[in-house]
């Protein structure tokens, strides 16, 4: 068992467990983390899975964790690592199961004031208009071949199908397209669980919201995104359903004969991997890349029908109606990238769990527009909570392979949540303080109360004094949406 001073203190918000604490573990496990954070990753087994995936084969520098860590499949919630190509380890444990889960946010040019009578008809509308629930359809029927086009070619597949502007492409992490996707690698069964998900929301922690911005901390990238105070936006966080859980669930376990197949040594099963350059690792990755258009796909077209809901509530009541992209990340993903490593710029596949990209500025693969700010990194709260809009950091750069934490994260699981919260009560407690909630499970509400979530307030402000990421701007709901 880890206790506290088995860490060494770097600096007030970074502690190490050297690589000499255990014998198989190959570099040093790193945690983001006040002493109280640290405190309460100790109490559960986020910091041994942390030190377990500290023993992968190829892996450089540390394994790390966010602050808003907490215990997952294999990787700690909010785990990144990165191995080197071409004979370092990919690991499904380490994207996780809701492949490309991830956070949109639109922007408009309304202020609050302008409609906040029209709030709780909009939340109506957006929870009649965008399906939610562990086994909510969506409108769209597509074939075998037409999903195999959305797998390949994600937001250009929706920007073909009137979905899409090419705004919404150069927005969106990777342009939307993960390169490599190959259907052939996806099984029959994750293609059935996904035929007809496209453009929901699903259930758990993800949820749509409208928001009032009601902080700005960085003018400059504010005004970048467009951002001001007083104004409407909506979030959306959600992945790629049941299609991306099953591609976890498809390549977890035929791994389990991989690892033996390579003589790889774990001291966890759940971390289950194969070498980057074998047909194994190559499967993955390509299946991967699958799920991620999907998840792309997914996000986009929940925007589409919230533009038209938007248009619709909002006609003669407001001249400037459309929502604009800001930016649309992912926090469960595996990405080739390169990142200088004692002074040698070197090809590697970062794990990102639970954890956002964070690019510096003047990374050639973000907008034009972004480039002198750094990416767009949103951190939503928990229902009823704060969240945040930051960017990347040359701090990120070059601690985090470009990485930063993707949210509150939890302290309580689901179930203690239940026995604890009544949804019926938080609902009606969310309703006093203004926030309209539309749910279809009340159960569900109670599992993603304030109470489960750590403070994200206090996250968010460790990314930002570690240097990791930098605060832009705080939004506070005043809808929630939940399956």
């Amino acid at each position: 068992m880890v206790h506290k001073t088995d860490f060494k203190r770097i600096n007030n918000y970074l502690w190490e467990i050297p690589k000499e604490y255990r014998g198989d573990m190959r570099v040093a496990a790193r945690i983001y983390a006040d002493e109280e954070i640290l405190e309460e990753a100790l109490a559960d087994q986020s910091v041994d899975q942390l030190i377990n995936t500290a023993t992968l084969p190829g892996l450089v520098q540390y394994a790390l964790v966010m602050p808003d860590v907490h215990q997952g499949y294999g990787f700690p919630i909010g785990g990144v690592c990165a191995t080197r190509l071409p004979s370092g380890v990919i690991s499904p444990g380490g994207v996780g199961y809701d492949i490309n889960c991830g956070v949109r946010l639109l922007a408009s040019a309304i202020s609050l004031k302008e409609i906040r009578a029209e709030i709780s008809a909009l939340a109506t509308l957006l929870y009649q208009r965008v399906p939610s629930g562990a086994g909510g359809k969506g409108e769209i029927r597509l074939s075998t071949k037409e999903l195999d086009e959305v797998l390949v070619k994600g937001l250009g597949w929706a920007k073909a199908q009137g979905y899409a502007t090419e705004e919404d492409i150069e927005r969106t992490e990777e342009r939307g397209t993960m390169p490599g996707a190959d259907p052939q690698k996806v099984s029959a069964k994750a293609k059935e669980r996904g035929r007809n998900q496209l453009g929901t929301l699903g259930s758990g922690n993800h949820f749509l919201e409208i928001d009032e911005v009601v902080e700005i901390y960085d003018t400059e990238a504010a005004q970048a995104m467009g951002l001001f105070q007083g104004q409407v936006a909506v979030l959306i966080h959600s992945g790629s359903r049941g299609f991306g859980h099953q591609v976890c669930t498809d390549y977890v376990k035929s791994f389990q004969s991989a690892v033996h197949r390579y003589s790889i040594k774990l001291p966890d099963r759940q971390l289950v991997c194969a070498p980057l350059d074998s047909p194994e690792g190559q499967d993955y990755l390509a299946a991967m890349a699958c799920a991620a258009n999907f998840a792309f796909a997914n996000r986009q077209i929940m925007a589409h029908t919230i533009r038209q809901a938007f248009e619709e509530i909002l006609a003669g009541k407001v001249k400037q109606r459309h929502l604009w992209l800001v930016y649309d990340i992912a926090h469960n993903m595996a990405k080739i990238e390169e990142h200088e490593i004692d002074g040698q710029r070197i090809k590697l596949c970062v794990h990102r769990k639970g954890a956002t990209r964070a690019f510096g500025p003047g990374s050639a693969v973000l907008p034009a527009v972004y480039r002198k700010i750094g990416q767009p990194v949103m951190v939503p709260g928990s229902m009823g909570t704060a969240s945040y809009v930051l960017v990347g950091t040359e701090g990120s750069m070059a601690q985090t392979f470009g990485s930063t934490c993707h949210g509150a994260g939890r302290v309580m699981s689901r179930s203690q949540a239940k026995r604890e919260v009544q949804g019926s009560e938080l609902r009606a407690e969310l309703e006093r303080q203004g926030i309209s909630v539309r749910a279809g499970s009340m159960s569900g509400l109670a599992e993603e109360a304030p109470i489960a979530y750590k403070d994200v307030d206090r996250v968010v402000q460790i990314v930002h004094n570690a240097g990791i990421a930098r605060k832009v701007a705080k939004l506070v709901p005043h809808a929630v949406i939940k399956g």
